[in-house]
C-alpha cells in the first residue's frame, strides 16, 4: 500500500474495546453502544445477556430486545433470565410489547418457579394480529377522536391514539399501527396547509400579581431526614436476588433465597429485623463504631427487631478479655441494649461442620501453599498444585489439622472458588489456618481457626440476620459472602454498605490506634486526644451528643469523605450549652489588689449558672466571694492599651463578671521591668461607671487563703494534617502542643464539691468536665471543647 511522503502520519488508530464490537454485532446502533459502555453497570449486564444468548451476531431486532434486557431486567427474578433469552432467540417474543409484558410478570414472580403457560399467556406468546385486525381498531379509534381530530388536525398527539390501539390489541405490531393512523390522518385531513407547518404561537405566561411581603417556604424534610432507617427492605422481601457471581469461564451464580428457606427464616424469627454489631474484640472501640452501633442497633430498635452484640472473635492472638469487657460496657453507655450477647466462637462446631460439608461437596482443598506462593500464585492468577487434591484426601488432612497433628503454618483449608477471577476476593479465599494459641473465649479446644470471611457469612446467616450492614470497603467482598452462602445451600441476609466515618486531623484505623497506644504517644485507650469512645467519654462528650452528630450526616452510601472535626464539635456545644452550669476559672491567675477595699472584707455576691434564668430563681444562682484579692488572667492584662483590646490597662476600667467595675492605679513589678507580680485597682461599688470590657475572675474566699487551686488539660487536635492516614510518615504529623496541663489554675468555691462527669462552662474559656484522675483533695478538669471552633466562630454562650 502506498503512503503519503513527508510529514507525521499521526497516531495509529485506537483499536476499540471489546465490548463495543460485541455490542455493535448484535444490531445496536454506534450511539447506543457507546453509552452502554459508558456505563460499566450496563456493559456487565449486557456482556452476560450476549453470553448467555450464545449468539457473536444477530438481527438489529433481536439485538435492541436483548440490550432491553440488559437495562430493565428485574433483579429479583435474575434466575429466569437465561429461558426469556431463549423465547427472544426463537422469536416468540418479538416485539417491545411482548416484552414489556414479560418483564411486568418476572418481576411479579420473581425467583419462584416459572409456569410457561402463565408466562406466555401473559405476554401474548403465538398470538398473531393480522393486519387487517390492525385496520379494523384504527378505524374504531380514529372514529372516537374524530371530533378533537377535525379540530386539532395535524397536532393531535398520535402518540396517544396508537396507546388506545395498542391496549385493544397490545400484541400488534407498534410499527404498523403508526405508519396505519399517520396514513389514515392524511386521508380525513388532506394534505397539510400552511397553518399546519406553522409553529404554534407560545401563550405569554401572566406574571402574579405583586405582594408585599414574599414568605421563603422551606421545603419539608424527606422521608430519610425524618427516618433514616427509611432506606430498608422489609425480611419478607428478602426474596431479590442479592449479586450475580462472575466466574471467569463465563459462568454466572444469582444469589437470592428461595421461597422454601425465606419460609423458614421469616418462620424462627416471626418476621422480625435481626441484626448485628459485630466488633472484633482486638482493642478500644471509636467514634466510627458508634455509627455502626447507630446503624445497626437504630434499625432493628425502629423496626421493633432485636441486634446481636456478636464478637468476631476469630484471632485469638489479638483479642483480649479486657477489650469484650469494654466493648460491652461501651456498647451500654452509648444507648443501646443488645437482644443477646454472642461470639462467632460459639459457632465454632458448626463452621467446623460446614467445612467438612464443602470439602464433601468439592468446594473446598486442603492446601501446603505459603503465605508468600499464595500471594505470588494469585498475582498471577495460578491453581495451587493442591487444588484437585481428592475429596477424601482433605478431609483427612483436615480432620489432622483439627487434632493439632500438622504445625502451624503447614496447611489452611481454601475455598475452591475462582483462582482466575478479576475480583481478588474469589481467589480461594483462604477458610481455616492452624494456631496452637488458646482462645479467650472458647479456651484451648481448637487448634484451627475459621477465617473472617468463611465464618463472617455463615454465622450471620446462622443467627438469622435480616440485615448484614457493613462500611463501603467490603463492597468488594459481597461475591465471596453470597458465593458461600450459595455452595452450602444456607439463608442469604440482605447486604448494605454504608461509608466509613472518617474525621479530619485523626486516624480511625485500630492499628494506628494500637501503635499510639502501645508506644505510649497518647495516655492509654481513653486518651482525651483519641476519637475513641473512651477518650470522647473522658474529654467530657456524651454519647447523645456523639448519637446527634452520626444521625445529622445520615447513613447512605457516600463518597467516603472526610469530615470535619469542627461538625462533630458544633453538636458537642450545642449540648453543653444547655446542660452545663456557669462557673469562674482562672487558668493562669494575676494578683489583683483591690485598695479601696477594706482588708478582711469579703463581699458575697450571686452569680448565675444559667445565663436565661431569672433573678429570682436562687436555685439557677452560686455564691461567689469578692475581696480585697482577687485574681484575672495575665492575658487580661496590658501595659500598653489599643483599641481592640477589652481587658484592663493602666488608667483603664474594665467589668469583673457578675461582681463590680475596677480601674488599674498601679503596676507592681518584681526584680524586672517585664516581670509584674501584682496590679493594684480600685472598684467602683456604685456600678455607676459602664466599661465595655467583661473580665472573669476569682478570689480569695477569705483574707490570705488561696483560692481553690485545680489542674486543667486543654487539647487541640492530635495531627496537625487534616487527613494523617494518608502520610507515609504518620507519626512524624503528631501535633506537639495537642496537650497542655496546668496544674495551678483558681476557681469558684463552689467547684470543690465537683465529681467525675460534672460538666461546666468556665466563662470565656469553654466546657469543661471532671477527669478521672480526680480526687476530692485535687481535682482534674478536661477541656472538652472551646466556646468558638477554630474558625473562631462564636458557639452558645
Amino acid at each position: 500500500m502506498a503512503t503519503a511522503s513527508g510529514g507525521d502520519k499521526g497516531p495509529p488508530a485506537a483499536t476499540p474495546p471489546p465490548q463495543l464490537e460485541s455490542f455493535l454485532a448484535i444490531g445496536l446502533d454506534q450511539r447506543t453502544a457507546e453509552n452502554a459502555l459508558a456505563n460499566r453497570k450496563v456493559t456487565a449486564n449486557l456482556t452476560a445477556v450476549i453470553a448467555e444468548a450464545g449468539v457473536t451476531r444477530c438481527d438489529k431486532s433481536v439485538g435492541n430486545l436483548l440490550y432491553t434486557v440488559a437495562t430493565k431486567y428485574p433483579a429479583n427474578a435474575l434466575v429466569h433470565r437465561p429461558d426469556l433469552i431463549k423465547y427472544i432467540l426463537s422469536e416468540k417474543i418479538k416485539s417491545s410489547a411482548q416484552l414489556d409484558a414479560a418483564l411486568s410478570f418476572l418481576s411479579t414472580l420473581g425467583p419462584d418457579s416459572l409456569d410457561p403457560v402463565k408466562f406466555e399467556e401473559a405476554c401474548g406468546v403465538g398470538i398473531f394480529v393480522s393486519f387487517e385486525e390492525i385496520q379494523s381498531t384504527v378505524t374504531d379509534v380514529l372514529n372516537e377522536n374524530m371530533e378533537a381530530i377535525v379540530e386539532q388536525r395535524y397536532r393531535i398527539n398520535v402518540g396517544s391514539l396508537c396507546g388506545q390501539v395498542r391496549k385493544r390489541q397490545p400484541w400488534g405490531d407498534a410499527k404498523s399501527v403508526k405508519e396505519e393512523i399517520e396514513k389514515r390522518l392524511v386521508e380525513i385531513l388532506g394534505p397539510k396547509t400552511e397553518a399546519d407547518n406553522a409553529k404554534p404561537m407560545k401563550k405569554k405566561k401572566e406574571k402574579p400579581a405583586k405582594v408585599e411581603e414574599e414568605k421563603t417556604v422551606s421545603a419539608p424534610p424527606s422521608e430519610e431526614e425524618l427516618n433514616p432507617y427509611s432506606i430498608f427492605p422489609q425480611p419478607e422481601e428478602n426474596f431479590k436476588v442479592h449479586t450475580e457471581i462472575f466466574f471467569s469461564d463465563g459462568n454466572i451464580w444469582r444469589a437470592h433465597n428461595s421461597k422454601s428457606i425465606l419460609e423458614k427464616h421469616l418462620k424462627v424469627t416471626g418476621g422480625k429485623v435481626m441484626t448485628r454489631f459485630p466488633p472484633e474484640p482486638n482493642g478500644y472501640l471509636h467514634i466510627g463504631h458508634a455509627k455502626a452501633m447507630f446503624i445497626d442497633f437504630g434499625l432493628a430498635k425502629e423496626r421493633n427487631g432485636h441486634c446481636y452484640l456478636r464478637f468476631d472473635d476469630t484471632n485469638p492472638e489479638a483479642e483480649k478479655k479486657e477489650y469484650i469487657d469494654h466493648i460491652q460496657e461501651i456498647v451500654t453507655w452509648m444507648g443501646w441494649e443488645p437482644y443477646k450477647v454472642t461470639y462467632t466462637s460459639d459457632y465454632f462446631q458448626d463452621l467446623y461442620e460446614l467445612a467438612i460439608c464443602l470439602i464433601q461437596k468439592g468446594l473446598a482443598y486442603v492446601d501446603h501453599q505459603t503465605p508468600e506462593e499464595i500471594k505470588e500464585y494469585r498475582e498471577k492468577k495460578m491453581n495451587s498444585p493442591w487444588r484437585d487434591r481428592p475429596i477424601e484426601e482433605s478431609l483427612k488432612l483436615f480432620e489432622d489439622m483439627r487434632h493439632g497433628l500438622i504445625a502451624e503454618g503447614k496447611a489452611t483449608l481454601r475455598m475452591k472458588q475462582d483462582m482466575q477471577n478479576d475480583n481478588k476476593n474469589m481467589a480461594d479465599l483462604i477458610a481455616y489456618r492452624i494456631k496452637f494459641t488458646p482462645h479467650p473465649h472458647a479456651g484451648d479446644k481448637w487448634f484451627i481457626y475459621p477465617s473472617y470471611d468463611y465464618a463472617h457469612c455463615l454465622v450471620d446467616s446462622l443467627e438469622n440476620i435480616t440485615h448484614s450492614l457493613c462500611t463501603l470497603e467490603f463492597d468488594i467482598r459481597r461475591p465471596s459472602y453470597y458465593w458461600l452462602l450459595v455452595a452450602l445451600g444456607q439463608y442469604q441476609p440482605y447486604v448494605w454498605e454504608y461509608s466509613r466515618l472518617n474525621i479530619s486531623n485523626n486516624v480511625m484505623s485500630k492499628r494506628k490506634l494500637n501503635r499510639l497506644v502501645t508506644d505510649k504517644w497518647v495516655d492509654g485507650w481513653d486518651d482525651p486526644r483519641l476519637l475513641t469512645l473512651a477518650g470522647l467519654r473522658r474529654r467530657g462528650v456524651s454519647s447523645t451528643a456523639i448519637n446527634s452528630f452520626i444521625r445529622g450526616m445520615g447513613i447512605t452510601r457516600s463518597d467516603n469523605s472526610l469530615i470535619r472535626m469542627e461538625r462533630l464539635e458544633y453538636h458537642i456545644r450545642e449540648e453543653l450549652n444547655t446542660v452545663a452550669p456557669r462557673a469562674l476559672v482562672v487558668l493562669h491567675p494575676l494578683k489583683v489588689v483591690i485598695t479601696n477595699l477594706d482588708y478582711g472584707t469579703i463581699i458575697s455576691l450571686d452569680a448565675k449558672m444559667w445565663p436565661n434564668a431569672p433573678d429570682s430563681d436562687a436555685s439557677a444562682h452560686y455564691k461567689v466571694p469578692f475581696s480585697r484579692t482577687l485574681y484575672i488572667e495575665q492575658s487580661d492584662f496590658r501595659l500598653k492599651d489599643s483599641k481592640d483590646f477589652y481587658g484592663l490597662a493602666p488608667g483603664k476600667s474594665v467589668l469583673l463578671r457578675h461582681a463590680f467595675p475596677i480601674k488599674c492605679t498601679e503596676v507592681v513589678y518584681g526584680d524586672n521591668p517585664d516581670s509584674i507580680v501584682e496590679i493594684r485597682a480600685e472598684y467602683d461599688s456604685s456600678k455607676a461607671t459602664k466599661p465595655k470590657g467583661v473580665l472573669h475572675w476569682v478570689a480569695e474566699p477569705s483574707p490570705g487563703v488561696e483560692p481553690l487551686k485545680v489542674e486543667v488539660r486543654l487539647f487541640e487536635k492530635l495531627f496537625l494534617s487534616e487527613n494523617p492516614a494518608e502520610l507515609e510518615d504518620w507519626l512524624g504529623d503528631l501535633n506537639p502542643q495537642s496537650k497542655e496541663v496546668i496544674k495551678g489554675a483558681y476557681a469558684v468555691p463552689s467547684l470543690a464539691n465537683a465529681m467525675l462527669g460534672d460538666k461546666f462552662q468556665f466563662e470565656r474559656l469553654g466546657y469543661f468536665s471532671v477527669d478521672s484522675d480526680s480526687t476530692p483533695e485535687a481535682l482534674v478538669f478536661n477541656r472538652t471543647v472551646t466556646l468558638k471552633d477554630s474558625y473562631g466562630k462564636a458557639g452558645p454562650k
